[in-house]
């Protein structure tokens, strides 16, 4: 039997250019397929009024530490130097499987909540095999989309961050894609978290870029960010070592010389920017407008909630307002008008979705609400005084919008978010991350006692 469910007279926002906005559109979803996007569609359907909401596709998070969410604000002022000291070599060698599970359980489910439907989760925490096992479990029990992006270990600052001898053990990677992501088809899908040229010596890099490649699964990596890793010229390196492919993402990128954003561009690679993390912790300015000049569709990710919001608007925001100050400032000195590329409201917005969709290789399962994609849907309530009235939906969703306006989310068609309530047992996530929380407090306070 199919199962329908119809979204009703809602303000439609697909991000596909075929089919646009519709103020007033009705979008149709069979068996969790997008079957019709139009003004009127009659079904017999489970029916969710949509009057007085903008409809959009799921926001994609290219790029997050969810196991972090256990020690949320934990470092509000720190620098991405501080950030090595404080969390890499403070509470990450503390953590437990169970501190695993509890944080990106909790994690996931707050990006529902804000209605990020699509998570790109970069997990280095993998201090034992358990752990891994715990960071998807409790992804697949949140029922989020999502690519589990396998990292090293972190227990050592030292040993896995300082021209690292030690690669991520290809024995438990290639355990993990056999038990959990045997196929690539699934809600979640499996890459490799991998530290590259700087942070490890060349023969962990090209073997951890093979892994990737032997099994069939992307490679995400953090470049060019702060003083740090910005003097190490990855991009370069990488090249060097014939290792750029269109199956990498590239995250941060504040620092790339020309001739790195060119090789980004001619491999194929793909750009994940957190811009309310790097203007606020040092990484650098975003470097939205430099990927779009140079033919790149750059999305959006969070990062670590360990110092930063969890929720895309405010990444939608520091993106748009750093840029358009770094442009009208750099304009203002040189005594010349403003480009026609200036970024606008309705570009954020495409940046959130279908280039997040794009960058987390699942642009034809997610990111527009275009028929025959999975049905990721998120609601907005725009009768909210802080939304209305609309004037343009887009600039609603990128400027003015906030998480207490997300009303609804579904994920694969399934509604995991409805009349402004999460579906899931938030109580006992909420309980378990606290419970993590004291756990971690606890055992760091003993260690720096002994």
């Amino acid at each position: 039997m199919t199962d329908r469910i119809l979204l009703r007279a809602g303000h439609v926002v697909s991000m596909d250019p075929a089919i646009g906005d519709l103020p007033r559109g009705d979008v149709l979803i069979e068996d969790g397929t997008i079957t019709a996007v139009r003004p009127e569609i009659s079904a017999d359907a489970e029916v969710l009024d949509m009057t007085g909401r903008i409809v959009i596709p799921g926001f994609v998070d290219t790029h997050r530490h969810t196991w972090e969410a256990s020690i949320r604000g934990v470092a509000p002022d720190a620098t991405l130097d501080d950030y090595f000291v404080d969390i890499l070599d403070t509470f990450a060698p503390l953590y437990t499987p169970e501190d695993v599970y509890a944080a990106n359980l909790a994690g996931a489910l707050e990006c529902l909540n804000a209605g990020i439907t699509t998570l790109v989760d970069w997990s280095h925490i993998n201090n034992t095999p358990e752990h891994p096992d715990a960071a998807i479990q409790a992804l697949a029990e949140t029922g989020i989309r999502a690519q589990y992006a396998y990292g090293s270990a972190n227990t050592s600052l030292a040993e896995y961050w300082f021209e690292s001898k030690i690669a991520i053990p290809g024995d438990d990677v290639r355990r993990v894609r056999a038990k959990y992501f045997s196929s690539d088809d699934g809600l979640l899908t499996m890459g490799l978290a991998t530290r590259g040229p700087g942070f490890c010596v060349n023969d962990v890099v090209t073997s951890e870029w093979a892994l990737a490649r032997e099994l069939g699964i992307p490679i995400t990596v953090h470049v060019a960010m702060g003083r740090l890793a910005g003097r190490f010229g990855m991009v370069k390196q990488l090249h060097d070592l014939g290792l750029l492919g269109p199956d990498t993402t590239y995250i941060h990128c504040c620092y790339l010389h020309e001739d790195e954003w060119r090789m980004v561009a001619d491999s194929g690679g793909t750009v994940s920017i957190a811009p309310q993390v790097e203007t606020q912790m040092g990484h650098g300015w975003p470097p939205v407008m430099q990927a779009v000049e140079h033919g790149l569709r750059p999305s959006l990710s969070i990062d670590v909630v360990t110092t930063v919001p969890g929720d895309m608007f405010t990444q939608i925001r520091a993106a748009f307002g750093a840029e358009r100050a770094r442009v009208n400032a750099d304009c203002w000195q040189a005594n010349m008008p403003v480009p026609s590329s200036m970024l606008t409201a309705r570009r954020m917005l495409e940046m959130a979705t279908l280039n997040g969709a794009h960058v987390a290789g699942l642009e034809h399962r997610t990111g527009s609400l275009t028929p025959g994609k999975r049905a990721d849907v998120v609601a907005l309530d725009a009768t909210a005084l802080n939304m209305a009235p609309v004037h343009d939906a887009a600039a609603a969703v990128t400027l003015c919008a906030d998480v207490s306006n997300v009303e609804t989310v579904l994920v694969d068609g399934v509604i995991r978010k409805r009349d402004g309530k999460l579906t899931a047992d938030v109580a006992r996530a909420r309980r378990l991350v606290e419970e993590s929380r004291d756990r971690l407090l606890a055992a760091k306070e003993a260690k720096q006692s002994a």
